[in-house]
């Protein structure tokens, strides 16, 4: 997945595409890799990195969704299980199986929780996972040994999944690519190009790189832009109203010690009626996420000191040691796209289409179709359902989806040693062992080498230190102190590999240096 090749095939293009995607998050991703299956052309425009705004800030679950079962929504939790179920036969070098705690401080809690757990595995069929069951009090401190006692009266272990999401995004890109899509990275769409009765006919688009401008000609145009939707609907009805009201929720990272083994732990209520997972992740602990709504989306949000001292206060309620500010090894915020009721039904705006309670498909006067809401257990069928009703208003022959059982790139059931890379561990591996300076780590305590810095720049569109960091890999996610000390290596791998001059290097360092105040208390 090279981004020169996918200019040139962008400039040789004549015809109109059949669809272009705006926005390279896991919608637009998706909504990419199901029209190349359907044998549509089509091609992606994201404004920054794959994944910069939102997609790669999850809470690394893949799961039907405990708290909407308890809301009643049995519909959205049913297919929330079925996409489970598929991710992780599609993709299993990402997506795995992990066991949840949930403790009860005394029986009636206790036998309340499995009740609902009982529902949730009904729901979920024959998928392959494994049934919840009750535990012991003794049975819960061998799970969890850093769990208080006076939580520890028994409790509820059950299965959902986790996942990474940065790579499994990378992941259905390559695989859409391979399939025929366009996929491209720091393309700035400026404008709606429209005919002469005001139809959406393509978009004028700016690569960010070179400042050259582009015009892309589509018969369909989708708007997968997530919490930013409202600007590009804007933008192609002045008059259109907002759908989405913002919301962030922020995550902590902690070291291991805080919950050692292989089984996190839900509080299914807090003091105000949240959900808060703790999770072991990539040799860390996960903690979040909090639901705060915000006036508008940004492109990089900041954690508030109210979200960083609930889930510190809540987590020391229930860990034997209470993690601080200074435990804090990273933070990080991502925004939800919520779907305000009953709005975009007015002012020219056609509320056409409501598939699940948790998406929402929009067409404009123009003709533009925007998805928004979800999440991303469910992008694949959001994509199904958005290019199913796309085909429909478009007149394009109707096509089936191709994506349910597809295989994505990198897809193996072996377990490499840098398993998160799949079928792809082991041309890592050679390239690492062709230079001894490739197989070095960047930085104490941490994997990262120089062959996946190079391995992300030839093969997966990196084009600056915080691609590579971020996204490529996880190490600012992971620990912001130790992805600033790799910076410096990183941009001189880039570097070499994208031939850019010495002030480039120094402009990524300074501009790396600023975004990791982000993830820093």
């Amino acid at each position: 997945m090279q981004r020169t090749d996918g200019i040139q095939r962008l400039g040789r293009q004549r015809e109109p595409w059949d669809l272009l995607v705006i926005g390279g998050g896991a919608t637009g991703a998706s909504i990419l890799l199901d029209a190349a299956t359907r044998g549509l052309s089509a091609v992606l425009l994201e404004q920054h990195d794959f994944g910069k705004g939102t997609s790669t800030r999850s809470t690394k679950l893949v799961h039907g969704g405990v708290r909407y079962l308890a809301q009643g929504n049995v519909s959205l939790v049913r297919e929330a299980l079925r996409e489970r179920a598929r991710l992780r036969a599609n993709a299993p070098h990402v997506v795995h199986e992990m066991s949840f705690l949930v403790p009860c401080r005394n029986l009636w809690q206790q036998l309340w929780y499995a009740t609902g757990f009982k529902m949730y595995d009904l729901l979920a069929g024959r998928s392959g996972f494994r049934k919840a069951r009750s535990l012991r009090r003794a049975d819960c401190l061998d799970a969890v040994p850093t769990l208080r006692p006076e939580w520890a009266a028994g409790g509820i272990l059950y299965s959902d999944g986790q996942f990474d999401d940065a790579r499994l995004l990378i992941n259905i890109l390559q695989t859409a690519q391979e399939q025929g899509a366009v996929p491209l990275n720091y393309f700035r769409v400026d404008r709606i190009l429209k005919d002469n009765v005001g139809r959406a006919i393509g978009v004028g688009c700016t690569d960010q790189e070179t400042g050259q401008s582009h015009e892309v000609q589509a018969r369909m145009i989708i708007n997968a832009t997530g919490p930013f939707c409202d600007v590009l609907r804007q933008r192609d009805d002045p008059q259109a109203e907002r759908v989405v009201a913002a919301s962030q929720g922020i995550h902590l990272v902690l070291p291991a010690r805080f919950l050692p083994g292989q089984t996190a732990v839900i509080v299914p209520k807090t003091s105000d009626g949240r959900v808060i997972f703790m999770i072991p992740w990539e040799g860390h602990v996960l903690i979040g996420t909090t639901d705060t709504p915000i006036p508008e989306a940004v492109l990089e949000p900041r954690a508030q000191a109210e979200e960083v001292e609930f889930l510190l206060t809540t987590a020391a309620q229930y860990l034997t040691e209470a993690p601080t500010a200074g435990d804090v090894l990273s933070v990080f915020t991502g925004i939800r796209p919520l779907v305000g009721k009953g709005q975009g039904s007015s002012s020219g705006q056609v509320r056409t289409a409501r598939l699940s309670r948790d998406h929402t498909i929009l067409r404009s006067p123009s003709g533009m179709i925007t998805i928004t809401g979800g999440k991303w257990t469910t992008a694949r069928k959001m994509a199904e359902d958005c290019i199913d009703r796309a085909l429909e208003w478009s007149g394009l022959p109707s096509r089936p989806c191709g994506t349910v059982s597809l295989r994505l790139h990198g897809a193996t059931d072996s377990t490499a040693s840098h398993s998160l890379y799949g079928s792809d561990a082991e041309a890592i591996e050679v390239l690492a062992r062709s230079d001894s300076e490739f197989s070095r780590p960047l930085v104490e305590g941490y994997p990262l080498r120089a062959a996946e810095v190079i391995w992300s720049v030839r093969h997966e569109m990196a084009r600056t230190v915080e691609d590579v960091l971020a996204r490529r890999s996880r190490l600012l996610f992971l620990n912001a102190q130790a992805a600033l000390q790799a910076a410096p290596a990183v941009a001189r791998w880039m570097s070499r590999e994208l031939q850019r001059e010495e002030n480039w290097q120094q402009r990524q360092l300074t501009e790396f240096e600023e975004l990791v105040g982000h993830y820093k208390l």
